[in-house]
């Protein structure tokens, strides 16, 4: 079994070099670059010479592309503010010597560093992710946010962490969480869905309570109690951008 292992950047100099370093169990490394204006892709060429560069299509239109450019079947797919821990490094050297899979896919669980620890609950542990897959059973999908692998066929879950230093502090969640925020409400209402007043002023306070109290938020400490609040303004800004897109396409409609 050979993997060739995907990344896409935008970017990701601060992240790259150590993302692309815990891939050296691949038997290839694929970037796909949207143009970064960075030193992303000379930090790439260091690792390998297959890097392509693409205007972005979206997350999984990106990723599809991507793994379109491998030249195995199985696809390992890290983003460039991840890393492969070690047991889990470890676990995808056995698999490429075992002569019989029997899956489609692999899960792994990610873990985020957050404001200077390891989370352990909130939601975000085990964050079960299927990254290992079979290019002829599985694709990414996703319009705008949120992309998955879907796959035909059988998901198995390794033990090791894929390990995610997300946003480094504060003002880059809440300016990420901005951004992400307008790609869903986007999605959503080209599906037609609405944001009522319940969800704009009931849904955020019981996302709250949901992340810190029933998902142990609050054993994460004061990171815990972010991610909470952070989780709550999400939906509050989510479902109120999707009120606006709405009133917007009835006043288009009317005029």
């Amino acid at each position: 079994m050979k993997i060739s292992a995907t990344i896409i950047t935008l970017n990701e100099e601060d992240h790259l070099a150590e993302a692309l370093r815990s891939l050296d169990w691949a038997d290839e490394i694929i970037v796909v670059d949207s143009a970064s204006s960075d030193r992303t892709v000379a930090i790439a060429r260091q690792f390998t010479d297959k890097i392509f560069i693409q205007k972005w299509p979206g997350y999984a239109a990106q990723k599809n592309f991507a793994t379109q450019q491998a030249t195995h079947d199985w696809v390992f797919n890290l983003d460039a503010d991840e890393r492969v821990s070690e047991d889990l490094a470890g676990e995808l050297k056995a698999l490429k010597k075992a002569e019989n899979i029997g899956v489609s896919a692999f899960e792994m669980p990610r873990k985020v560093f957050y404001l200077g620890r390891w989370i352990q609950h909130s939601g975000w542990y085990p964050d079960y992710k299927i990254r290992l897959y079979n290019r002829t059973q599985g694709r990414w999908t996703g319009a705008y946010v949120h992309e998955s692998v879907q796959v035909d066929g059988a998901v198995k879950r390794l033990r090791g962490d894929l390990l995610h230093y997300t946003v480094r502090n504060a003002s880059e969640h809440h300016l990420r969480l901005d951004n992400y925020t307008t790609l869903a409400a986007r999605e959503a209402c080209e599906k037609n869905r609405r944001a009522s007043f319940w969800a704009i002023a009931v849904a955020p306070l019981a996302t709250f309570l949901k992340t810190y109290i029933f998902k142990l938020g609050f054993l994460d400490g004061l990171p815990g109690f972010a991610i909470a609040w952070f989780a709550a303004h999400y939906v509050f800004l989510k479902n109120l951008k999707l009120w606006e897109l709405h009133r917007e396409k009835v006043s288009q409609k009317a005029n």
